[in-house]
């Protein structure tokens, strides 16, 4: 039963971040750093605070707290003086710890008690919050992505208008 929620969880994280990524792909370098308001984040920040999130609640989870005493929350919301490979780096660095987390995962070590914030929490309470904390966010980046590039948008899921199409093509395929 551990092995296949753990499975799925993989699954389902590797599902967000491909929308996420599917998104970045089609902005400019420019539109990664643009804000429809003073009050907004934009795409930068919001995958500077995944990644900085995703380094400090999975770096060495078992044996410290995971909000990690190097972690600056407040500076991932601050203008990001990165080009767009280096936050492109920085980003692929949070999924990888995640992932890499994820994978030394099993029966054996999961129901030990982890820190976040000196508090003692079950391991698949943290998975749980990262699984509606990440999305959160993607949804933000995906939405941002959406308003800079307009007419010129590619859904990274299923297009508007295109919902009839997309599930006859799922029955057909499953049919195979």
């Amino acid at each position: 039963m551990v092995e296949e929620y753990l499975q799925n969880i993989k699954k389902q994280f590797k599902s967000y971040k491909e929308v996420a990524d599917k998104t970045i792909l089609q902005l400019s370098e420019k539109d990664l750093g643009w804000k429809y308001n003073e009050a907004s984040n934009d795409i930068a920040c919001i995958m500077i605070h995944l990644s900085e999130n995703m380094r400090s609640r999975w770096t060495d989870f078992f044996e410290s707290d995971g909000e990690k005493e190097w972690r600056n929350r407040e500076s991932e919301f601050s203008k990001q003086n990165l080009n767009a490979i280096e936050l492109k780096e920085k980003w692929e660095l949070g999924w990888k710890c995640l992932f890499d987390a994820l994978d030394s995962l099993d029966e054996n070590n999961f129901d030990k008690t982890i820190l976040i914030r000196n508090k003692k929490v079950k391991l698949i309470e943290s998975i749980t919050r990262q699984m509606a904390h990440y999305p959160y966010h993607i949804g933000q980046i995906t939405y941002i992505g959406k308003m800079i590039l307009n007419e010129k948008w590619k859904s990274p899921s299923i297009p508007k208008g295109k919902s009839v199409e997309y599930i006859k093509r799922e029955f057909e395929r499953n049919l195979k």
